[in-house]
């Protein structure tokens, strides 16, 4: 349903949302929306500056059952809020331009859901905290991995005092070379549109780490580097001559190629799409043009006085994380294996933002709790049963308690607060990467300075 119309349909009681950034992160949310929960929510609109990808979506949205919504170029995103009144907007773009559609959804007198990470840098930030403060609107962040069960069960252990006061937190998050590889592939492998993996993909992890301690971050001190990806990476002897994967004789038994063609939905948002906007998303990962890092290690301060040694690796064989918390009690240890391995026949799949999570993957998974007190025997602490969905049926949850259908008793929805202090988190250890040195995460920005946002 190409172009907008003026709607005129009265009101049922339901809440209007409408969303912008079409991509395949979009798909969740407009389910969400629009089939899991229309008896609450009402999708009216749709924004991208790829009319094809938006069409894409419509016939998604019909083959299951729900009506098409009207279809709005970037340049008539305002013009769409007012025509389509609406109450709730939903922010699934490029990661640069979040800071833009956020403030200029909150001025139109709507609420938002924005992808993390919120903004990449911290005018955005500024803009977007003021924002909050000057309209009285709120703005809530899809942070999902609070929603994952295992993650709920640290922070109930955690609280419940069991190891006491915490006094230091160790946090490895290992990303596998299927997963890995497609942040190399994509737009992210720029960190002017994505603020490198310590914005888009770790501010997940610090999110965590700031709820889980109930504490904001002070001071940070990083190193990183390109290692494996990028032109750099030929030295390791995996890199094959081809720009991109379609098309490229080259590309057709490289295990790091992602085959667009082969993958029906991928076909027709991206490949089916590009002649609309030239976008690529199947770039050779150890093509020029990566300015991000693949290996980075974080030390963090916080104002509770702990403090968390953090390292991401992008190009590990198996993929999952491990947290050690130390505190005056004893110690809690968990250990999540996504998948043991990357198996040979999967190496070329994605697992990226597109399906990672939706599908079971091949490769066996495992995850484990433990806390460890002092003078006592360690303790295994029962986990969740594993659940079917994205990033293991968190993505459910959490849409089911932004749209309202459910209570959130463990306070699991993220504010623009707590977007900015997992912003400012990857964003002072990004600039401590440049100079060498610690960096104040006031310094960037004193969140105490910003009326109604205190840490």
């Amino acid at each position: 349903m190409a172009g907008g119309r003026v709607s005129t349909e009265p009101t049922d009681g339901r809440r209007r949302y409408a969303l912008i950034g079409a991509g395949a992160r979009a798909e969740m949310f407009l389910r969400a929306v629009a089939i899991e929960h229309a008896d609450r929510a009402r999708l009216v609109g749709l924004v991208d500056v790829n009319q094809t990808r938006m069409d894409v979506h419509n016939r998604w949205l019909t083959a299951a059952g729900a009506p098409a919504v009207p279809t709005y170029p970037a340049t008539g995103f305002t013009r769409m809020l007012a025509e389509q009144r609406v109450d709730e907007v939903v922010v699934t773009t490029v990661d640069r331009t979040h800071a833009d559609y956020v403030v200029a959804a909150l001025d139109a007198g709507c609420d938002v859901i924005t992808e993390k990470p919120m903004t990449v840098d911290v005018d955005g930030c500024r803009r977007i905290l003021a924002a909050v403060d000057r309209t009285g609107r709120r703005v809530s962040v899809a942070f999902n991995y609070r929603f994952k069960p295992v993650h709920e069960t640290v922070r109930q252990v955690l609280a419940s005092g069991e190891i006491g006061e915490i006094g230091s937190v160790h946090f490895e998050w290992l990303l596998d070379v299927r997963h890995g590889a497609d942040y190399f592939r994509r737009w992210h492998r720029d960190k002017a549109n994505s603020g490198g993996l310590l914005v888009h993909k770790s501010g997940h992890h610090f999110d965590l780490v700031n709820w889980w301690l109930g504490g904001a971050p002070r001071e940070a001190y990083a190193m990183g580097r390109l290692f494996f990806y990028g032109e750099a990476g030929a030295r390791h002897g995996y890199a094959r001559d081809y720009p991109r994967v379609h098309g490229s004789p080259a590309a057709a038994d490289d295990p790091f190629a992602l085959h667009l063609a082969d993958n029906p939905r991928l076909r027709e948002l991206y490949l089916d799409a590009e002649s609309s906007d030239g976008y690529q998303r199947d770039l050779n990962v150890f093509a020029p043009g990566v300015s991000i890092e693949d290996d980075m290690a974080v030390l963090v301060r916080y104002d509770t006085g702990a403090t968390m040694t953090y390292h991401l690796t992008a190009y590990a064989p198996w993929e999952g994380y491990r947290l050690m918390v130390n505190g005056s009690r004893g110690r809690l240890e968990l250990e999540v294996v996504e998948n043991d391995h990357v198996s040979a026949a999967g190496a070329g799949e994605l697992t990226g933002a597109a399906v990672h999570g939706e599908a079971e993957a091949a490769e066996q998974g495992w995850a484990s709790l433990t806390v460890r007190p002092f003078w006592a025997p360690p303790r295994e602490v029962p986990l969740p049963p594993a659940t079917r969905g994205g990033h293991g049926g968190a993505d459910e949850r959490m849409t089911a308690v932004l749209l309202g259908a459910q209570t959130d008793p463990l306070a699991r929805s993220a504010t623009a607060r707590d977007g900015a202090l997992a912003l400012l988190t990857g964003l002072a250890a990004n600039r401590s990467m440049e100079t060498g040195a610690p960096v104040r995460v006031a310094d960037l920005l004193d969140l105490n300075s910003v009326r109604g946002v205190h840490v």
